[in-house]
């Protein structure tokens, strides 16, 4: 039967056995949408999905263009990474969270890092004051990283560190600590996320402009080719977009937006796509529209295949593919009713599996109250082994394709995000786009749009706005600790104290050297992380050549 015969069924359907429903029993929403605004017909039909043919446009797993998944067998081989997003207080709290996490069965880490490791300041800094050790572990020198990775064999583990402006430092201390348990460089397995055109748009941990981050961002690809070739060199994030209230279009539009970016910054250097492209790797949100969720993971890596073989000539397989770790939606957890918030998460890390994520961290039920507490991490990371082992979604790949629902979804998805792309190319690239304040624009205004849907009730959060109940603050909430802040002030004053000034000072010289004459920074940044040099040193540095960057230019 030809899709236009069976358009003309539901047609005929819709005519004489709908029409006659609803006017005894009228739908509860003239129209049914999706976050990004899709609408969600009555009925999905063969009639709904292009036809272009099921090779061209689905594809087989592992096979271009990777709709379907980018592993021949996926999860019937081996499960996805089970990686927590932790860190808080100091390094000796967090190794010990860790420690935790991997006896409980986690099979990744995910360093949390405070506000001003990510924005190049040492703890007994002015502008550290009050942030030290709160929104993740606090790193100013090697001798932290050491302490963070005590008794944790790093050939054995992958670690991701969210970490952006610093990332070059935090790579290199990772090394460093590797050098020291007898780790070869290209045994190291994990990803930095490193990607700083999206912290202008949506999260704000900068420090250098645009240009000089895009230069230090293509020394490390360049270093990591031949020294750390098992290293996901950046994770392009679309989960901040997605966080700072975009829909779901956009979450995937500016994120492959941005990776073009990086990719054409680094072809422009002269490195050959294929020599750095198969290290790319992405980060995405996860929210509780299941079926947009999964459609949005499948076009994602169908158009970034795309791009990568039709814009940039990408022959290697590798390079085609999308990877990605996914976060469950913490702007979704309400601190209303915190047990709902297991239910959110487990319908996010649902949607993450049936798309087919890498690897996945599930928020945990506390989180829009304070710190994950020790029983609330384990739910979380209980849920996604519940998934795993008992759930029976792992064992067939991509169990939603062929569904007209996600199949059509998939291509408007695409379809959406394809015409911002153009958009932003005909502006001149992402970068002079942000520069114009047109992403941000976008998203504030996808933002206030879901408010306001939010406030008139029209978008029910159960607890929120619907279904409350009188609540009691819940007890043991973790927080940290004030004197954080002073031990990390101490023992940072001690390993200067201890190291030899002469070493560190001959360093960060040659690292002002390199920086000034234009040469790859990430070896001497490794250098001088080896001397005890501390973070806020070494950003120094590299702020006295590069400049720092303010909000609107």
């Amino acid at each position: 039967m030809s899709r236009e015969t069976v358009r003309q069924k539901v047609q005929e359907w819709e005519d004489k056995v709908i029409a006659k429903t609803l006017a005894k029993f009228p739908e509860r929403k003239p129209r049914f949408e999706t976050t990004a605004g899709l609408e969600v017909k009555r009925l999905f039909s063969p009639g709904d999905v292009d036809g272009d043919g099921y090779l061209e446009r689905g594809g087989l797993p592992g096979e271009y263009p990777f709709t379907r998944g980018v592993q021949p067998t996926m999860y019937r081989g081996r499960f996805w990474t089970m990686r927590q997003y932790a860190g808080f207080g100091t390094a000796e709290q967090t190794n010990e969270r860790y420690k935790y996490l991997l006896a409980e069965g986690q099979t990744g880490l995910s360093v949390a890092f405070d506000l001003p490791t990510q924005i190049g300041y040492d703890s007994d800094h002015e502008l550290a004051e009050g942030e030290v050790g709160k929104v993740g572990v606090a790193i100013d020198t090697l001798r932290d990283a050491e302490i963070l990775f005590d008794g944790i064999p790093l050939d054995k583990v992958s670690t991701s560190m969210t970490i952006n402006s610093t990332a070059a430092v935090l790579l290199s201390m990772y090394m460093a600590v590797a050098q020291k348990q007898g780790v070869a460089k290209d045994k190291l397995q994990g990803t930095i996320q490193n990607d700083l055109l999206k912290e202008y748009v949506a999260r704000g941990t900068y420090i250098f402009p645009p240009g000089p981050s895009l230069k230090v961002i293509t020394d490390i690809l360049a270093y990591c080719k031949d020294q750390v070739p098992q290293w996901n060199t950046i994770s392009i994030s679309g989960y901040h977009i997605r966080e700072a209230g975009s829909t779901a279009v956009q979450e995937v539009a500016f994120t492959l937006a941005n990776a073009i970016a990086y990719v054409q910054a680094a072809v422009d250097t002269g490195l050959d796509v294929d020599e750095f492209a198969g290290r790319l790797s992405f980060f995405f949100n996860c929210h509780n529209n299941l079926l947009e969720e999964v459609a949005k993971f499948r076009a994602a890596r169908r158009l970034w295949a795309r791009i990568m073989k039709e814009r940039f000539g990408a022959k290697d397989k590798r390079s085609q593919m999308l990877r990605f770790h996914t976060q469950t939606a913490g702007c979704s957890l309400t601190a209303q009713q915190p047990d709902n918030n297991v239910v959110r998460v487990t319908l996010q890390a649902l949607a993450a599996v049936l798309g087919g994520t890498q690897s996945l961290h599930t928020n945990s039920r506390d989180e829009a109250l304070c710190l994950p507490t020790e029983d609330s991490v384990r739910i979380a990371l209980r849920t996604q082994q519940i998934i795993a082992y008992e759930a029976g979604v792992a064992d067939t790949i991509d169990p939603l394709g062929g569904a007209y629902s996600v199949e059509a979804l998939t291509d408007q998805i695409e379809a959406g995000a394809q015409e911002y792309i153009a958009k932003i190319d005909a502006m001149g690239g992402v970068v002079k786009a942000i520069e114009a304040g047109y992403l941000q624009g976008e998203i504030a205004d996808a933002a206030f749009a879901y408010q306001r849907s939010v406030e008139s009730g029209e978008q029910v959060v159960v607890g929120v706005n619907q279904f409350q109940v009188k609540e009691e603050m819940p007890k043991n909430m973790l927080r940290v600790d004030r004197e954080v802040e002073a031990y990390q002030r101490r023992k940072l004053a001690s390993v200067k104290a201890e190291r030899d000034g002469a070493k560190v000072a001959a360093a960060l010289g040659e690292l002002k050297r390199v920086a000034t004459d234009g040469g790859n920074v990430v070896p001497p940044v490794f250098e001088a992380v080896k001397t005890y040099a501390s973070l806020g040193e070494i950003s120094d540095v590299l702020r006295s050549v590069y400049g720092e960057y303010t909000e609107g230019g």
